[in-house]
């Protein structure tokens, strides 16, 4: 029997299997993380290895610099995984890895890897969209919450509001029509002079200064569920380079203050007006700007007055990490979707939507 052939068999075993255990691997930007998740829900293990001092001394990620340490790291975060789970290869049932969004090359260690992986075990190979696996991060923080649900999509590389309708089916309401949240947050921080990553330390900033400037946002988006923040991230610019220029001093605790303010203020009220609008009263937030306090604060407060149950994940699942995409590939694998084979390849870019299924 061919490798594909009998990976189909047990993946479809898999379907009616009461417990099911998969090995996950993501390493779509600076993190190596390989996790073993059971049930979609329990996190046996989730072993993170951070290249954020790497690269820190250059203002944010070099890609080949990234590519080079998941190659270093990726075995030995296995290894430590399986360890941390207390179990070996023989009782994993499937090997999950993020296929897309991401930087290429990174992307691509850990789908090479994960085929090696599932080839050598015989194990079937579940493909998972980064994206998505940042939504099934709040199955793991918050074990009764099911869809469907309104989700606020934020950070480095996706802003976006989807309806979640299931586990596996979503419908993009709105998403930016140019920058990222996160990637706004990263440049006003360089802006700033503060280290990377700039999301944590506008927040932290924040909390010291004011919010004494008047920025805005793209008033011709205020009808739709679409996001625009280049023009605050040039309004931030402009007001420290005109400064400079004149030899003015800037208070830059009130600028990171403003600057989130306004942000914070676009992406909190739409997510709450979709919940309205399609009568959900629950709303998830989902990527690393979820983490953002500020943002956080003012979604629960807005849930709160309108009667809408707010869900965020545990810091420690806001950022990128191996367990929401094995959390996601449960669900995959339940719906009978999902399965790869060795001619699986990287994709920087793909749909917010449905996911795309290879069998």
């Amino acid at each position: 029997m061919s490798y594909q052939s009998d990976a189909l068999e047990k993946f479809n075993n898999l379907k009616n299997k009461k417990d099911v255990i998969v090995l996950s691997i993501e390493s779509s930007c600076d993190e190596t993380s390989i996790a073993v998740v059971k049930n979609g829900r329990e996190v046996l293990s989730n072993i993170i290895a951070t290249q954020i001092e790497i690269h820190r001394r250059f203002g944010g990620v070099v890609p080949e610099v990234a590519s080079r340490n998941h190659i270093l790291a990726i075995s030995n975060v296995c290894k430590e995984a399986l360890n941390e789970a207390g179990i070996s290869e023989k009782d994993i049932d499937a090997i999950a890895v993020t296929y897309g969004a991401g930087l290429m090359g990174a992307l691509l260690v850990g789908v090479n890897f994960a085929k090696g992986l599932a080839y050598s075990l015989g194990l079937p190979l579940i493909k998972v969209s980064h994206v998505h696996g940042h939504i099934s991060a709040n199955y793991i923080s918050h074990e009764k919450l099911e869809p469907p649900f309104i989700c606020l999509l934020v950070s480095g590389g996706h802003t976006a509001i989807l309806k979640v309708e299931g586990y596996n089916k979503f419908v993009r309401l709105g998403t930016t029509v140019d920058d990222a949240v996160g990637e706004a947050f990263d440049k006003v921080a360089r802006v700033l002079s503060l280290p990377y990553p700039g999301g944590p330390e506008i927040d932290k900033l924040a909390k010291e200064g004011k919010n004494v400037y008047h920025f805005t946002v793209s008033n011709s988006l205020k009808n739709t569920y679409d996001f625009s923040f280049s023009g605050i991230k040039t309004e931030v610019v402009n007001l420290v380079h005109n400064a400079t220029q004149k030899g003015e001093t800037l208070n830059f605790a009130d600028i990171a203050s403003s600057f989130q303010e306004c942000v914070t203020d676009e992406l909190a009220l739409k997510a709450v007006k979709a919940c309205k609008n399609y009568d959900l009263k629950k709303l998830v937030v989902a990527g690393g700007v979820g983490a953002n306090s500020r943002l956080k604060e003012k979604l629960g407060a807005l849930c709160e007055e309108n009667n809408i149950k707010f869900y965020s994940p545990s810091l420690k699942y806001c950022t990128d990490n191996g367990a929401m995409i094995g959390s996601m590939a449960y669900y995959m694998i339940k719906d009978g979707i999902g399965l790869a084979d060795l001619s699986l390849t990287a994709k920087p870019n793909i749909d917010l939507q449905q996911p795309n299924v290879v069998r």
